[in-house]
């Protein structure tokens, strides 16, 4: 991409943010901050007991990821964060208006089997469900783009790559 924007790399668990981000990060020159280290402990033993999250215990966690990303505004960086929902990505723009988010999208099955094959994660498969009911797609007037996670993760940070370039390639006039 031309311009240093922060990228927030989404998604439901499972579908590589942890892997994807740093390898984004790594192929745009910029710094990664992992989602999940933004995560006050009473969120994480929350989510480790298969208790999903609420609302009052996201808020907290998405503004510290958005005071992260208004820091690294005009530098560029990537983040991961979930941000299922358009009230988390606003909040997120609210703290940032230039982020940029990368929506790792898959098939529920593909995604449980990378979440039953990880070790040592706290966020337990049995809230895959809720993870996807509460999953709100980005709108088209979200400025963002949405990757499928099939593949390897090269594949996948390929595309996303490509797809964020893509984004920001202004049109050709037509004659």
């Amino acid at each position: 991409m031309r311009t240093p924007h922060v990228i927030v790399v989404m998604g439901v668990a499972g579908t590589g943010k942890t892997t994807i981000g740093p390898l984004l990060a790594a192929r745009l020159g910029v710094p990664y901050a992992e989602g999940d280290d933004f995560h006050p402990q009473a969120n994480i033993a929350k989510m480790s007991a298969g208790i999903p999250l609420d609302d009052e215990d996201r808020w907290p966690w998405l503004d510290a990821i958005g005071a992260w990303a208004h820091e690294r505004t005009g530098l560029g960086g990537v983040v991961s964060s979930s941000a299922l929902k358009r009230s988390y990505r606003d909040r997120l723009r609210a703290a940032a208006p230039g982020v940029v988010f990368v929506h790792l999208a898959g098939d529920r099955e593909l995604i449980e089997n990378r979440m039953r094959q990880r070790q040592g994660h706290f966020m337990p498969t049995a809230l895959l469900d809720s993870q996807f009911a509460t999953l709100q797609p980005l709108q088209a007037d979200e400025a963002g783009v949405a990757v499928d996670v099939s593949g390897t993760p090269e594949e996948i940070t390929a595309r996303a790559a490509a797809a964020l370039e893509a984004l920001d390639t202004p049109s050709a006039p037509t004659p």
